[in-house]
């Protein structure tokens, strides 16, 4: 057997070896340890002012957003009401006009009565057909009612010189009116006229004592059909 030879460099070498090795582990391992155990540090205050500002822009956007919705809503309701109210007044200025078509109105605005229906007298061959309304020389003179002028002229328009110019409107139903002594006419025969619109001005033409209009209500477009004018307006809620 024979005797192990003892190498006292070598082995303090290898000591030297092992002891590096388990430094190395223990302040390797500690330096690593220590190295995970570092937390990471929080964000700066410029980063926080940024996200504000961030939170801040997103929230002024939201608000416009809303902001414009709903003016939209507004503008969309405001329109909607104007319509409405457009409508409205269409549909009242129709029904006004409509009842102002069937309606009838006096033909003159201011006057004062004179010779009356079936009044006696020198100035007429037979009793008055009309009601006189003693206005001045070129009073506006109104259809009393819508209509088709079937006469309109001098000599009456056809009715006699006594009547002077005239005109002669028909009416539904089968009524007529006629306007006598006028001075000036403004429509033509065939002509549609709408209830109080100017139709003549009034004169002193043919058989008259004075200015004044000669209105008759007939049941033909001709003489010797009339019917009491102050009588048939009453009927029609005209009062002269």
């Amino acid at each position: 057997m024979s005797k192990r030879v003892k190498h006292p460099a070598r082995n303090a070498v290898v000591a030297l070896a092992a002891a590096g090795v388990g430094a190395s582990m223990v302040f390797g391992g500690g330096a690593a340890v220590a190295a995970d155990s570092k937390t990471v540090p929080a964000a700066g205050p410029a980063a926080a002012v940024a996200a504000q500002a961030h939170t801040q822009a997103a929230q002024a956007k939201a608000a416009q957003v809303k902001a414009a919705q709903v003016a939209a809503a507004k503008k969309a309701a405001a329109k909607k009401a104007a319509a409405a109210n457009a409508a409205k007044k269409a549909a009242l200025a129709k029904k006004a006009a409509a009842k102002k078509a069937a309606s009838w109105v006096k033909p003159v605005a201011r006057y004062t009565l004179t010779a009356s229906f079936n009044q006696g007298g020198a100035m007429w061959s037979h009793k008055h057909s009309g009601q006189d309304f003693a206005v001045p020389v070129g009073t506006v003179v109104k259809a009393a009612h819508s209509g088709v002028v079937v006469k309109a002229g001098p000599n009456g328009g056809g009715d006699g010189p006594a009547y002077g110019n005239a005109v002669v409107v028909k009416h539904a139903g089968g009524t007529y009116t006629q306007y006598a002594h006028l001075s000036k006419i403004n429509v033509r025969v065939g002509e549609t006229v709408k209830t109080g619109e100017t139709i003549a001005r009034s004169g002193n033409t043919g058989n008259s004592s004075g200015p004044h209009l000669h209105f008759e209500i007939r049941t033909t477009p001709n003489y010797g059909s009339a019917l009491n004018p102050a009588k048939f307006l009453r009927g029609e809620g005209v009062v002269i």
